[in-house]
Parts: C-alpha cells; structure tokens; sequence
C-alpha cells in the first residue's frame, strides 16, 4: 500500500469522527492536504530537472544518449564476432 493509498485510508476514518469532521469540511484545511499529497511528485520533477540542469553544467552525456552508445557499441561487437567467425 503506497503512502498516498495509507493517508487516504486514515483519512477516511478521520473524517467519520464527529470531533474531525468540523476540520474536513474546512476548504482551506481540504486544500492544505492535498497540496501534501502533491508534494513527491512535485519534488521528484525538482529533482529530476535539477539532476539535468547539474549534467548539462558539466557536460555530461544524458541517460539516453548513453543508453544509445552501449546499444550501437554492442551492435558493432555482434557485426565484428560475426565477420570474424565468417571470414
């Protein structure tokens, strides 16, 4: 069960008691909760876009410029062991 999955789940049974139920019904308190749960992905795309911007700072080769390389690299290692058994 995921952390957004608990929160929900607690919250629910939160909100049927008579003492929380005032709080629920409160918009502001609505919004505070879900900008809660908003917030992980909010931070992994900070994170995320942060990690590019370091990368492109340094000169760094994205993931998927890198990825490409091994496969093209692993093509020419099949091509070559195939010529050499052939020839």
């Amino acid at each position: 069960m995921s952390l957004k999955d608990k929160v929900m789940t607690e919250g629910m049974k939160l909100a049927s008691h008579p003492a929380v139920a005032g709080v629920m019904q409160d918009p502001r308190f609505m919004k505070l909760v879900m900008l809660a749960l908003s917030m992980p992905g909010k931070l992994s795309d900070l994170t995320d876009e942060q990690k590019a911007n370091f990368l492109k700072a340094v000169g760094a080769a994205p993931q998927r410029e890198v990825d490409d390389l091994r496969r093209a690299v692993r093509s020419l290692e099949e091509e070559l062991s195939r010529l050499r058994t052939k020839g």
